[in-house]
């Protein structure tokens, strides 16, 4: 894995209200009256057991993806043993599911993701699950917004458990991957998304990213082209390279710009060279990125003046 840790295994932070610890006095209020409203899973763990450490990640990527239509409480048994007890838990981890004050439902052991799924459905009704990934990549989309770049990378995990393959969870995944360096497994997320979903504007746009990439590792310093330039303003070549470095550096306004001084002093050069890779960058960048919107209406201020 390149990058170190990074972004990888990261856990999504639980969502709002819809996880939460409890113990024996608040039981009452967090379980029994709370599955009035919607089913609530008790989660019953330890710190000692190794399942436990392995099921709790899976069930809240899945109770976050489901969007309230159940919660999770989890429930240390060793600081808190009466309720296992009266329920007769026998072993853990054991998810037992209340619904309208009463348990009504459960399962042992560390089951897959695709288990608990099909578990929620049962308790609570099949649910919408387009509405669902929908509401899932707002809100992914607004934890990157607000740099909380893990728990984005928990949402679209959370997705793609649901939905494997999904391009535009995948493509956003990639994305936030190579963002922090971690090409190979962003490669990976890219790899499970099936054929014919890899036109999806938003894998186009990972993939014209790739692109760009492997375009740049071998066009040297920026420096260097930045001294020709300084010595000959008309070497359209080292502006050109220059443009690829500053949009893989995430400088977009100064490789537009670059790319523009080339449009304005020479359209034949490259047979309209500068302008495709402009294009090209759009592609990368998203028709709807707020640089490629700014560096549109530039260009089309020069084609067009």
């Amino acid at each position: 894995m390149e990058g170190g840790a990074g972004l990888v295994g990261a856990q999504a932070a639980p969502a709002d209200g819809l996880i939460k610890d409890t113990t024996t006095a608040s039981f009452g209020a967090d379980v029994v009256q709370e599955s009035r409203k919607q089913p609530v899973l008790v989660d019953f763990w330890a710190p000692w057991c190794g399942p436990c450490k392995q099921l709790q990640p899976a069930l809240e990527k899945v109770v976050a993806a489901a969007k309230g239509r159940v919660k999770l409480v989890k429930m240390n048994i060793d600081d808190h043993p009466s309720i296992a007890g009266q329920l007769g838990i026998q072993s853990i981890p054991a998810v037992i599911a209340f619904k309208d004050g009463q348990p009504v439902d459960g399962f042992m052991g560390a089951v897959p993701e695709s288990k608990i799924v099909e578990f929620i459905d049962k308790v609570a009704g099949p649910g919408n699950a387009g509405a669902a990934i929908e509401d899932a990549l707002a809100a992914a989309g607004e934890a990157r917004a607000a740099g909380d770049l893990q728990g984005a990378v928990g949402i679209y995990s959370a997705v793609l458990a649901e939905e494997p393959g999904h391009p535009q969870a995948s493509a956003a995944l990639a994305t936030l991957l190579l963002d922090a360096g971690q090409k190979d497994d962003a490669l990976s997320v890219l790899e499970q998304v099936p054929a014919d979903k890899a036109g999806h504007a938003d894998m186009l746009a990972v993939k014209a990213r790739l692109d760009l990439d492997a375009q740049v590792a071998g066009l040297g310093d920026p420096a260097a082209l930045e001294r020709r330039l300084a010595a000959d303003p008309a070497d359209h070549e080292a502006r050109f390279d220059l443009a690829l470095i500053q949009n893989a550096r995430g400088d977009r306004a100064a490789a537009t710009e670059s790319l523009l001084a080339i449009v304005k002093a020479d359209r034949e050069w490259r047979e309209d060279g500068a302008r495709a890779q402009l294009l090209k960058f759009f592609e990368a960048w998203g028709m709807t990125d707020p640089a490629t919107l700014a560096a549109r209406r530039k260009l089309s201020s020069v084609l067009f003046s």
